[in-house]
């Protein structure tokens, strides 16, 4: 049975949206629910009144902004490896005709995999009450791998042959995406949106505790250390193993740094084989993931941070949100010289460019940072200034809400073009 919010009736003067999120979606534990949540936010600030239809979460919850709110609707599926998203779209087949018809929202906005299967039978229910759909892309396949990354490959590209023949819009995470996808599937892009990451103000652009950050060093022994941070998905293709690798070259040259990496995922076991191997059991920390809340702490608590993503397909496009944080905290970035990140840093300080991920190369960007540790402070604000110019939720909404807004005007502009974009 679909939740129903027992408090306040939802400000009906606006638009309405119906954000279909993903089968591996929950509710205040991912990144991605955090990103979707305060986009809502800013969303209701504008006359949109948001319904955020989830898989079943251990949380529910209401958002109330003004006399708007984002209200949830939760469809029953249990979490089962691999047969969840399954499930979920087969829930969506009756679901979601049931909220189109009793929510009547201007929008629809989903995600491109399996659940796209739902929306095939939805579109004449859509086109009689005139309710546009939207395809909703934050990444394209990354480290598609066996026979898992098969499948997201497949979902993905299916999900675009159906937005591109039925629905009426496709946004995308960066310009850098759009122009990609477009090309591949000969898609108009001119009639296509772009909303981007975004940052909390309140979460990362706020100073923490000094004596609270203190501690934190003591607790890991980095009081009189060399901090250099990397939060998030540990992967054997995001250039973790190298900058451990790096750490050797450095200890050899006499430098006392620490890699300090907080988070998790399949390459675990990878990096902490090569801590053992290099014997750097000094300069690495593994550190597991903290709630999302606390991570600014960690930030602060680093000297440096890196985001090493080699330049490979998977990354070119991406929007890295850790990129973005470490720059609302004001934190000179070493980065690995793709689009994806020249895109948001530019030629500004607050970057250091590798010349390629390779551990000689991160070495040298470390010892470089090293001696302008004087600069470091002053380098980072501009990354702030970055953020606040582009990246805060404000804005990203803002972006989301005059594309949905432009869409009814654009409605008859054809999503397939002939021949080269």
């Amino acid at each position: 049975m679909i939740a129903k919010d027992k408090s306040i009736d939802l400000d009906n003067s606006g638009k309405k949206l119906l954000w279909v999120e993903p089968s591996h979606f929950q509710l205040g534990c991912s990144l991605h629910s955090m990103a979707d949540i305060e986009v809502s936010k800013e969303l209701a600030k504008k006359h949109f009144s948001t319904f955020l239809m989830v898989p079943r979460s251990k949380k529910s919850a209401t958002f109330k902004i003004g006399n708007s709110k984002i209200l949830t609707i939760s469809i029953p599926v249990k979490h089962v490896p691999f047969f969840s998203s399954i499930m979920y779209a087969i829930d969506l087949l009756f679901y979601l005709p049931v909220c189109l018809i009793s929510r009547e929202p201007d929008y629809v906005m989903t995600v491109p995999d399996v659940s796209i299967v739902s929306f095939i039978p939805l579109i004449i229910i859509s086109r009689l009450k005139r309710i546009k759909v939207i395809l909703d892309i934050r990444s394209v396949p990354v480290e598609t791998f066996g026979f898992l990354g098969f499948l997201q490959n497949f979902w993905f590209t299916v999900s675009l042959l159906v937005a591109k023949k039925l629905f009426n819009g496709i946004t995308f995470i960066t310009p850098l995406m759009k122009s990609d996808v477009c090309r591949r599937f000969g898609i108009n892009p001119e009639s296509m949106g772009v909303w981007t990451s975004g940052v909390s103000e309140k979460l990362f652009m706020t100073a923490n505790n000094n004596e609270e950050i203190k501690n934190l060093r003591i607790k890991h022994g980095l009081t009189k250390k060399f901090v250099i941070l990397y939060h998030g998905v540990f992967t054997a293709s995001r250039g973790l193993k190298e900058t451990i690798e790096s750490l050797k070259i450095l200890k050899n040259e006499g430098f006392d740094v620490v890699f300090f990496l907080l988070g998790g995922g399949p390459a675990l076991s990878l990096l902490t084989d090569s801590v053992e191997e290099n014997q750097l059991e000094e300069n690495v920390i593994i550190h597991s993931q903290v709630e999302y809340e606390n991570v600014p702490k960690y930030i602060q608590m680093a000297d440096v941070c890196i985001v090493p993503l080699p330049n490979n397909k998977f990354w070119r496009s991406q929007s890295p949100l850790k990129l973005l944080e470490y720059l609302a905290m004001e934190k000179t970035v070493i980065l690995s010289d793709i689009p994806a990140h020249r895109f948001v840093v530019g030629d500004s300080k607050c970057g250091v460019y590798l010349q390629s991920v390779s551990p000689i190369e991160i070495a040298r960007s470390v010892i470089y940072v090293l001696n302008n540790k004087d600069n470091l402070s002053e380098w980072g604000k501009s990354g702030r200034k970055i953020i606040f110019d582009r990246y805060t939720w404000e804005k990203v909404a803002g972006d989301l809400s005059n594309h949905l807004l432009s869409i009814e005007k654009n409605a008859n502009e054809p999503f397939e073009v002939k021949g080269e974009l």
